[in-house]
């Protein structure tokens, strides 16, 4: 590549940070638009999540608009968390345009009981009436924690913008021993 330099030390280093930089910014290219690691650090998704779970998290899904009913996902919410936290970790519950309805401890989808066997105990309570029974407006989501009880979610802060979806976690790869593809 640097065949034109006459000193063979100088065209070594040139050589190697060539292909220094060239690691580097794909690394960063990766990590930017395609896949990221990210730590669990709360308890709202157990018994499915733990803390520290290690997790990879595509962020394809999210751009083109791949996502469904049941995916967890990622979401900038730096705004609702306490200073150091930027992300909170969730299962979509509901889309766009979709009815959400929790009474009686259970979540209907349109009218229709939302069977949830990932769940921590037997009761969804209502958080902020507001949210307890609403259309999910266009461009939006509602997620919630697996651990009803413990959870900062939609029935708080309401539907979350899919602009402000980080990524799509797809696997647990550590502990090793509860390797998972989500």
């Amino acid at each position: 590549m640097f065949k034109s330099v006459k000193n063979p030390v100088l065209r070594e280093i040139l050589d190697w940070g060539a292909h220094i930089l060239a690691a580097l910014l794909a690394g960063y290219l990766i990590v930017t638009f395609v896949l990221q690691r990210t730590i669990v650090q709360e308890y709202s998704m157990e018994p499915t999540l733990f803390e520290n779970d290690n997790l990879w998290i595509e962020k394809i899904s999210p751009r083109f608009g791949w996502l469904k009913r049941g995916d967890i996902i990622t979401i900038r919410a730096g705004q609702h968390l306490e200073p150091g936290k930027k992300y909170l970790i969730k299962r979509i519950i509901a889309l766009e345009n979709e009815t959400i309805e929790i009474k009686d401890g259970r979540v209907y989808i349109n009218g229709e009981l939302l069977e949830e066997d990932y769940i921590n105990n037997a009761e969804t309570l209502p958080v902020d009436p507001q949210y307890a029974k609403m259309k999910v407006p266009e461009g939006h989501v509602y997620v919630m924690g697996d651990n009803r009880d413990n959870s900062l979610d939609s029935r708080t802060i309401g539907p979350v913008p899919v602009k402000d979806i980080a990524g799509k976690a797809f696997v647990r790869f550590w502990p090793l021993s509860r390797f998972k593809l989500l």
